[in-house]
């Protein structure tokens, strides 16, 4: 279809824009022709969602942003540009005006709050040797190996960041909760989610890295996203 938006994809912590793969790949498959992955350098929710804006900006026509992770945040920062149509969010914050990552998860620690832990120069890291069990339990032992050695550290202060004038409460969105989730407790993931009243919520009985273990669910969720949009 021609009039399909754009679609740009937003990695979360501990992952860069590959952790979007096999995303990639079926939403090619289901012809999207205009994709875009953002590859954040995870120094400040500012710098994060400057760096989303500007790959916004060079795209002509709509833009419908998705959020994995830490970067529900950046896209409910930085979703306020006019030609951004939609936010759908994958087992991703969503935080209000005056909030950040970190008070979120403070309320309802997450399963692995344990496993991630700063180095001496201020970037949180997860255990490698729990990496698996903490964020992907359901990929193969060898993905997760990869994505635990090659994890991106964000800076540890970029938790505290709050965001300032949050997206979702003039754009339409959408929601998916992991219900496996050990990185954001399941129970913050749907609190975020039933306050922003997005036009649907799915559940899946997923990792964290639900955008890797079940990408199909999740392009699911985008594809209704558009054509919900073109009914608008």
């Amino acid at each position: 279809m021609a009039d399909k938006p754009a679609i740009v994809l937003v990695h979360g912590f501990w992952g860069g824009a590959a952790h979007w793969a096999k995303a990639i790949v079926t939403l090619k498959q289901r012809g999207y022709d205009s994709l875009h992955a953002v590859e954040n350098p995870l120094t400040s929710l500012a710098d994060d969602a400057e760096r989303t804006r500007k790959m916004v900006a060079q795209i002509d026509g709509p833009v419908l942003l998705v959020g994995h992770s830490y970067g529900g945040a950046v896209i409910t920062e930085a979703g306020d540009l006019p030609n951004v149509t939609g936010l759908v969010y994958i087992a991703a914050f969503a935080p209000d005006a005056g909030e950040s990552p970190g008070q979120i998860s403070e309320q309802t620690p997450p399963a692995a709050f344990a496993n991630i832990a700063p180095d001496s120069d201020g970037y949180l890291w997860i255990a490698q040797d729990k990496f698996r069990e903490s964020f992907c339990q359901d990929l193969s032992e060898d993905e997760a190996f990869v994505m635990a050695v090659t994890q991106k550290a964000p800076l540890g202060s970029t938790f505290g960041d709050a965001v300032t004038a949050p997206a979702w409460k003039a754009k339409p969105s959408w929601y998916q909760v992991s219900t496996e989730d050990r990185m954001i407790h399941p129970d913050n993931e749907r609190r975020m989610a039933e306050r922003m009243r997005p036009r649907k919520i799915i559940e899946l009985a997923a990792s964290h890295a639900s955008l890797a273990s079940q990408p199909e669910a999740v392009v699911d969720l985008i594809d209704e996203a558009v054509a919900d949009l073109g009914r608008l």
